[in-house]
């Protein structure tokens, strides 16, 4: 069924792109390493992608390599065939397999994509692994004090009200918001988490709110260095490795750019794409731009002066992926001890409000 879908035309003879399920990347690094293992044999494109489609276990991508297969069979390019499938196959994969078929390194350029999506994956994981830590904490945090608010404040409560006791500040306002948890706890909870999600999302859809909000990301205190180290590497590998497989230094940046997931350093490198395209070199043009840090603007120009541009990219990008390690070890250990600070400054605020009562009626029956 997916096959048919994705092989028909419409009124204007136009193919249909395949609308199916989502395709894990593990799956797409292992089809093209293995592909390019295949290639690189000696099999024929045909009879690779039959193999391939095959032995896949992926319900959503096996019916897509069928239709690749079937679209090379009728006599399509394997990059014509990939372009049916944007959702699955990116711009920069698409553009990578063109330059590879048209100058005969299809194995190699593809043994690079692979490398190149293992390598992204394992950058994404880190920060993800980086923002696990601190939110896991934060949501027990929430819990511990919500659990306090919900069920020891009104405990207290009941017992200043028997005492009569005239309540100072603090204590007022931790009953006062306890008395508004109590019956609208949840709801306050989950309204306001869904209104910043739905509303962070509503603002994220134009072009303008993604890019305030990456300019707001970029100058956090701690974490806009993380993700201005994460921006770079991305960047430098993806050119670096654009560059490498063929493709030519304008097409590479506007790949870059667009495949970049950041608006601020999109802006930058469409910057740089059009200071190349009249003839400007692209170190003096990335100095100008204040995301990329000096190492990068010098090796670049290393790397432009020895005609060694993809090799010095990616050693750039092996740097920043250490760098974005080191920096991912160094938020942890930070988050540690504000978190606790945190919790704890809390949680004794509202111990001492509950007690000044308390010990405010024992200072004045001593008197």
């Amino acid at each position: 069924m997916a096959e048919q879908q994705a092989a028909n035309r419409n009124s204007d003879g136009k193919k249909i792109v395949f609308k199916g399920g989502k395709v894990e990347e593990k799956d797409i690094v292992i089809f093209t390493r293995q592909f390019s293992t295949m290639i690189d044999a000696g099999l024929p494109l045909v009879q690779a992608l039959e193999i391939l489609a095959a032995q896949s276990d992926s319900k959503n991508f096996k019916p897509i390599i069928g239709v690749i297969k079937s679209e090379v069979e009728s006599g399509s390019t394997f990059t014509d065939a990939l372009a049916l499938f944007p959702r699955v196959f990116s711009g920069l994969y698409v553009n990578m397999v063109a330059a590879g078929e048209m100058g005969g390194i299809l194995d190699v350029v593809l043994q690079r994509l692979a490398g190149y999506m293992e390598k992204a994956a394992a950058l994404r994981k880190k920060v993800k692994g980086a923002m696990t830590y601190p939110i896991a904490v934060l949501s027990i945090a929430a819990g511990a004090v919500g659990v306090i608010m919900i069920k020891v404040i009104p405990i207290f409560d009941k017992m200043f009200k028997e005492m009569g006791a005239t309540l100072p500040a603090p204590t007022q306002l931790c009953i006062d918001i306890s008395h508004f948890l109590v019956p609208y706890g949840w709801i306050f909870v989950v309204g306001t988490i869904f209104g910043l999600v739905t509303a962070l999302k509503q603002i994220r859809r134009t072009d303008k709110g993604m890019l305030v909000t990456d300019q707001i990301l970029l100058r956090l205190p701690v974490f806009g260095t993380l993700i201005q180290k994460v921006a770079v590497a991305k960047f430098t590998r993806t050119l670096g490795t654009l560059l490498a497989s063929g493709v030519s230094i304008i097409d590479s940046l506007q790949i870059t750019a667009k495949t970049s997931g950041n608006k601020v350093v999109e802006g930058a490198v469409l910057k740089v794409s059009d200071a190349v395209t009249e003839g400007r070199n692209m170190a003096d043009t990335l100095k100008e731009q204040n995301i990329f840090p000096p190492m990068v603007t010098h090796m670049t120009a290393i790397g432009e002066t020895t005609g060694s541009l993809d090799s010095m990219l990616s050693k750039i990008a092996d740097f920043y992926d250490e760098e974005v390690d080191t920096a991912v070890g160094n938020l942890t250990q930070l988050m540690e001890p504000l978190l606790i600070v945190f919790l704890g400054g809390t949680v004794g605020f509202i111990v001492v409000a509950m007690y000044l009562p308390i010990f405010k009626s024992v200072s004045v029956m001593g008197g």
